[in-house]
């Protein structure tokens, strides 16, 4: 196993880690709602090249009249992309990417290429059956509102936010698709850091099997107490506060955004709702009954957040306190670092 070059006690993070923040290059971005918006505003703002294109011809319009460089025509704006070489960034749906990734072939045949899709496992397995695995790498921002579109893009929304990176494809595949990964790998990791993100490295099913315990179920959670809150009518609403308007915020999240991400990670999310409603259905036999009481949950419960604020933070703006790894990519025993820093959750940097 590579030497692994970690923080032992997590200190407060600065998630710009690279040492080679002077670098930028191309990105093209596919789609351009939240996500693939508000990248594109922030890596405009560090001065890097970047253009997109969008279905839209509204949001087109709208990103033109603000400066951005955008285009509703997709094949041009890959082949825009294959000229000047720049990373491609898919920012669309799940339904759209079979889509896209036969245009990526098509026009941009020797680019590499990321997303920010909200699972991963199904998207490395589309891109395997469209044969583009040599330049694909993985990406998911843990960052997002409740709104949508262009019109909720936003300055500094990742700033200090973990971006997922995958490097389930670091195999050799020939000394050329080996080349390519890399750089695409290294590509991304720099884009990431340059908007402000904290990198962590995972492969695709774990990824998966995280965010549905911390992303998918919340939904599911906040979508479930948003409709029993408002079984109780007009009183109820009147009298909800923090702790309904905390628990019930991404409920306001556009319906299909929800069934996509849930929808897509079914096996997963399944699991971690049957262990919650496992809790859930003790504490309603523990409430039921007068000789019993929800001591145990309340107790667990409250453990668990504070370890959950000791690596995030207590506030949303709180410096992290995570481990780091500092990584040289294509080095040997790279990879072993790569896997021991998502066995920690640790944020890496590279070399």
């Amino acid at each position: 196993m590579g030497s692994v070059n970690a923080i032992s006690k997590p200190t407060p993070v600065n998630p710009r880690l690279s040492s080679l923040p002077g670098e930028s290059f191309p990105v093209c971005i596919i789609g351009l709602g939240l996500i693939g918006g508000s990248l594109m505003r922030d890596l405009a703002a560090a001065g890097w090249p970047v253009f997109g294109w969008n279905r839209s011809a509204h949001t087109v319009k709208v990103a033109n009249r603000s400066g951005f460089d955008v285009s509703g025509d997709l094949d041009a704006t890959l082949r825009r992309a294959e000229a000047e070489k720049a990373l491609v960034v898919l920012g669309v749906p799940m339904p759209a990417l079979p889509r896209m990734l036969e245009a990526i072939a098509q026009h941009a045949p020797s680019v590499g290429f990321t997303d920010v899709t909200s699972v991963k496992a199904e998207v490395h397995e589309l891109v395997e059956q469209h044969g583009l695995t040599d330049r694909f790498v993985g990406g998911h921002p843990m960052a997002g509102t409740a709104n949508s579109g262009w019109d909720a893009t936003m300055s500094g929304l990742f700033d200090g936010a973990v971006w997922v990176i995958t490097y389930d494809n670091a195999k050799n595949r020939g000394q050329r698709g080996a080349r390519l990964w890399l750089d695409t790998w290294r590509r991304t990791v720099q884009m990431a850091e340059a908007v402000g993100a904290a990198v962590v490295p995972t492969v695709a099913r774990r990824h998966d099997s995280a965010v549905a315990r911390i992303s998918h179920l919340p939904h599911v959670l906040a979508e479930a107490l948003a409709v029993t809150g408002d079984m109780g009518g007009p009183l109820s609403l009147t009298l909800a506060a923090t702790s309904f308007r905390d628990g019930t915020r991404v409920a306001g999240t556009e319906p299909e955004l929800v069934r996509a991400m849930c929808e897509n990670n079914r096996e997963a999310l399944v699991k971690a709702l049957d262990e919650a409603l496992a809790l859930l259905q003790k504490a309603r036999e523990d409430i039921a009954s007068p000789g019993q009481d929800l001591h145990r949950l309340a107790t667990e419960g409250h453990a668990a957040r504070m370890r959950f604020e000791a690596r995030a933070g207590r506030k949303v703006k709180d410096a992290p306190r995570r481990p780091i790894i500092r990584v040289q990519p294509g080095a040997p025993g790279w990879t072993d670092q790569l896997s021991s820093a998502e066995s920690m959750g640790a944020q890496i940097g590279i070399f």
